[in-house]
């Protein structure tokens, strides 16, 4: 069953705990209120100033974020942990309720339990036990991961900036282990632009297509040349980049009519060969050429955080704690770690993504207690250096 936590004070709740605190908030993207109620409970017995903000208007906002610092000695190293409290819907068919954390056997479930309550958990534990004048500290978290993520991270990161407190390194806390904890870290990610496709024709009666225009032809020729390129065959650390058709839809019910419009739209994941705004010229011309238009949306860029000083003392935390070499990778989709890398090296680690998305999302209790301990490893390390 899950266990209350409002007579449980943070500096001695375990991180199981910590986790069915947070899990027991429902919070469907974009998350607000109790769930940050929640956190900022946990940080501020912690010595942490907390900072909660709203940014954004409708139809992609109004975001609730939380920004939270210890500061240590003038000059002190700065690191920071960033991460989102909002989850994906639960769905049906769950054994459990979703937001009323269950501990079965060695697992806890609940909806966010490694995407990525469990992880934030794992790093309140974590610092609790890190003395104030080891460094600064911070907590950089949204509730807008994952939705359209335009007044999330994004706004932090412009009050971090208006506050001059920048981070020396960033650990962004998903679910990054495959087969076991410790297993993957990402030092990058892939780019992503979805890009919208269109071609008006000319409505008409099948039976006298001479008095129209077809768009279908030219948007199907279009997708053919598009479905053919070869962008790229990777690179030392990126996997090839590619291109898939997400939608095709022309939206007519009549089988006896030539629509006026033909709409489609293609999502490109590229490596660092490539720029969104370079890959949306390209597909625009092709589209341009069939007698189309092309709208590019970005999402992110791809980047690399170089394997170096940061990624051997994660490297080195993991080892002693689990005896797990991780592989360094770039793998899977996008992340907040798409904007924070504008402001500071950043890597991303965290729990067994096994569950994540689905129902009965769960977490091994044993590596809830392990993630704190590699986390703090890796903060005391960094603030060292």
């Amino acid at each position: 069953m899950g266990r209350d936590m409002s007579q449980t004070a943070p500096s001695t709740a375990s991180v199981a705990e910590l986790a069915e605190a947070l899990i027991a908030c429902p919070s469907v993207t974009p998350a607000a209120g109790m769930v940050f109620d929640c956190l900022e409970g946990q940080l501020k017995p912690l010595g942490f100033e907390v900072v909660r903000f709203v940014a954004g208007e409708a139809p992609d906002g109004p975001v609730e974020n939380l920004f939270a610092i210890r500061k240590g000695p003038e000059g002190s190293r700065h690191f920071a942990f960033a991460g989102h409290l909002d989850v994906v819907p639960p769905g049906e068919g769950w054994t459990s309720a979703p937001f009323m954390p269950e501990r079965r056997g060695e697992l806890l479930y609940g909806r966010g339990a490694v995407d990525m309550k469990g992880s934030i958990a794992a790093m309140v534990a974590a610092v609790r036990e890190i003395p104030q004048d080891a460094g600064t500290i911070s907590f950089v978290i949204t509730g807008d991961e994952e939705g359209p993520a335009r007044f999330g991270t994004v706004a932090l990161i412009d009050l971090m900036r208006e506050r001059g407190d920048i981070p020396d390194l960033c650990l962004v806390g998903e679910p990054t282990s495959v087969n076991r904890l410790g297993d993957m870290m990402k030092i990058g990610r892939r780019g992503s632009v979805n890009i919208f496709l269109e071609v008006e024709g000319t409505q008409g009666h099948v039976a006298y297509p001479h008095l129209a225009h077809n768009p279908i032809t030219p948007l199907v020729a279009m997708l053919a040349e598009l479905n053919g390129l070869l962008l790229d065959e990777g690179t030392d650390w990126f996997q090839a980049s590619n291109l898939e058709v997400t939608d095709i839809t022309v939206g007519n019910p009549a089988h006896n009519v030539i629509p006026a419009k033909a709409m489609a739209r293609i999502s490109i994941r590229f490596n660092d060969l490539h720029t969104g705004a370079e890959l949306g010229a390209r597909v625009t011309e092709i589209a341009e050429k069939h007698g189309g238009t092309a709208r590019p949306v970005i999402s992110g860029e791809a980047f690399l955080t170089e394997p170096g000083a940061f990624s051997d003392l994660l490297a080195d935390a993991i080892r002693a704690e689990t005896g797990v070499e991780p592989e360094l990778s770039t793998s899977g989709g996008t992340s907040d770690a798409r904007f924070l890398k504008d402001i500071s090296p950043v890597i991303e680690f965290g729990l067994c993504n096994a569950t994540m998305h689905k129902r009965d999302e769960a977490v091994a209790l044993e590596d809830l207690e392990v993630l704190a301990r590699i986390y703090r490893r890796t903060v005391q390390n960094a603030l060292k250096a």
